[in-house]
């Protein structure tokens, strides 16, 4: 019995959805590029240039000498939930006295994911530096203050997914025409300047991005979030709603400051003393007379 071959039209869509769907189980499998292959830009703020634990690349910062001051001030401090090879990222920083940015080229469609690095190493407490960080336009991040967030010398990532397609940007639930450059501005507020330690962009979702190294103060923090918001569900189940105004818990970069109204009150004993002690041998004094 001879075999027939049958001859079946293509369809350029149908196509490009097999395509799609081969390419994200091999990448599901393991074959398809690694981490470092899905980063499509990357800069060492203020810094040299450096390859992370992940082996993703970091460039020289293209603002130094154009825009803004280069700072390695915190070449001098250990970062905390940072690997040691990789401090020198959060170590040095791009600052300036007005809003800048960079621009990073994107060409192709798809799901992307900005990664920003922050170290507070020079103010040791909150609203001291606070700021915005717009993307194309969009407030992607509002009132950062990186010591509020998780204290001094302490590595912390903001991390914003965006998507692009058909000339169109969605970040955040908005929606821009996108003309082949995403802008990443760091904005000036009313609590000193806009910074940034690094920063990058790849392609791919929240669960590819790498994670610091845990932070007992943020688990803590995370743990009572929890058990807040489970409270605050049986509360309503049972027709009552949790209205408890104890304040959040905020990450401690340091020991506590001591109560000043909870010292030694003896000394205001002392006046009181010296009176008597002037008293008595006035009396005495005066019943000889």
């Amino acid at each position: 019995m001879a075999m027939r071959w049958v001859k079946v039209p293509l369809v350029p869509g149908l196509v490009v959805a097999v395509l799609s769907l081969l390419a994200e189980h091999c990448w599901a499998d393991g074959g398809g590029p690694n981490l470092a292959e899905r980063v499509i830009w990357a800069v060492n703020a203020g810094g040299e240039a450096h390859t992370d634990m992940h082996g993703i690349h970091f460039k020289k910062d293209p603002l130094e000498g154009k825009l803004g001051k280069a700072s390695d001030y915190g070449v001098r401090l250990p970062i905390l939930r940072s690997s040691p090879e990789d401090q020198v990222l959060y170590q040095t920083e791009r600052y300036n006295e007005d809003t800048f940015g960079y621009e990073v080229p994107i060409r192709e469609e798809g799901d992307y994911i900005l990664v920003m690095k922050y170290a507070e190493v020079y103010f040791a407490q909150s609203q001291q530096k606070v700021f915005d960080v717009r993307l194309n336009d969009h407030v992607v991040v509002k009132d950062l203050d990186i010591f509020e967030r998780v204290g001094h010398s302490t590595a912390h990532d903001e991390i914003v997914p965006f998507s692009i397609r058909r000339g169109k940007l969605s970040v955040q639930g908005e929606v821009s025409t996108f003309n082949g450059k995403l802008t990443v501005e760091f904005v000036k507020g009313y609590y000193d300047n806009p910074k940034v330690c690094a920063l990058y962009v790849m392609k791919g979702t929240l669960d590819d991005v790498p994670k610091l190294q845990p932070h007992p103060g943020l688990e803590k923090h995370e743990e009572l979030e929890e058990e807040e918001e489970e409270e605050t569900e049986v509360g309503e189940e049972g027709g009552k709603k949790s209205t408890s105004t104890a304040p959040k818990y905020k990450v401690q970069s340091g020991p506590r400051t001591p109560n000043p109204y909870a010292a030694d009150n003896s000394s205001l004993m002392f006046p009181i003393l010296v009176a008597f002690g002037v008293f008595i041998p006035t009396l005495f004094c005066l019943c000889r007379l």
